[in-house]
């Protein structure tokens, strides 16, 4: 099968798979695993060169209306005539689990999905397991953006993964997906920790100096005790498996003592002995 992907986290899905070698062109931003570094780039998700992807001849698109504007790449596959999936928009974890059963129903590896499924919510399960042994949860503050400010609120798998690190997102009062606010409001709540997540955005190009300049970031409590991280984005702004890598290193920096230690080569969906690791 002769497969395309115009979205990072369809890409993803697709690895976990083991659909990899079955990729013949992907979007620009698609950027894990490494084996579809030499693949054909379709251009960015919102503006996908249909010419390039009609002349791959692809048995299935994976497509994806997860941004706003994707929509002109499913107009532009029903005029062509290609053949093409909508793989569903996840805001929770459980959702994204549902999304390897989407997509190995799609792709014809039912059987692989849902082994990966059941070991998704093996994962999930010890992690509610774990965070119920921790007595005084610590608040958390995600920036998604700087300019103007978004955060996550309650509605979005991040504030998921801060309660199932043992921690609780600052605006899990919020029932939005995405919170539009400003920084005098995060002094205010004061969280015990924070994390940069900056979408798109490498953690190296993130300059911590630039948040310590913020008005009034000294009484913040997760500043005061050099508690100020910036994490790989795609570990946790992807509605792809890969969103445990991310709550297993969130967890591990929250509670080292009650959680498993986070090691970046290990893959919890992937490693056959990950079991061994909790």
């Amino acid at each position: 099968m002769r497969l395309v992907s115009i979205c990072p986290s369809n890409t993803e899905l697709a690895a976990y798979l083991g659909l990899t070698s079955s990729l013949v062109g992907v979007d620009n931003y698609s950027d894990w695993p490494e084996d579809i570094q030499t693949l054909s780039r379709l251009g960015s998700d919102l503006d996908i060169d249909m010419e390039k992807v009609e002349q791959l001849q692809p048995d299935l698109v994976l497509a994806s209306l997860s941004v706003p504007g994707m929509e002109r790449n499913i107009e532009e596959l029903k005029k062509r005539n290609i053949p093409f999936v909508i793989v569903p928009n996840p805001k929770t974890l459980t959702e994204v689990g549902e999304s390897i059963l989407f997509v190995g129903e799609a792709t014809n590896t039912s059987d692989k999905a849902n082994q990966l499924f059941k070991k998704y919510n093996r994962f999930l399960e010890k992690y509610q397991s774990l965070c119920k042994q921790v007595e005084k949860p610590a608040t958390l503050y995600w920036e998604w953006w700087a300019k103007p400010i978004f955060t996550p609120g309650a509605t979005n798998w991040i504030t998921e993964i801060s309660k199932l690190a043992g921690g609780r997102n600052i605006f899990e009062d919020m029932p939005q997906a995405s919170v539009k606010t400003d920084w005098e409001e995060i002094v205010q709540r004061n969280p015990d920790v924070i994390c940069f997540i900056w979408v798109g955005v490498h953690k190296e190009k993130v300059n911590p100096k630039v948040i310590l300049k913020r008005h009034g970031v000294e009484k913040i409590e997760a500043i005061k005790n050099n508690h100020l991280y910036i994490l790989d984005e795609p570990l946790f702004c992807r509605p792809s498996p890969r969103l445990l890598l991310g709550l297993s290193k969130i967890a591990s920096i929250l509670h080292p003592d009650i959680y498993p230690e986070f090691t970046v080569n290990i893959d919890p969906l992937l490693d056959e002995e990950v079991e061994f690791h909790f």
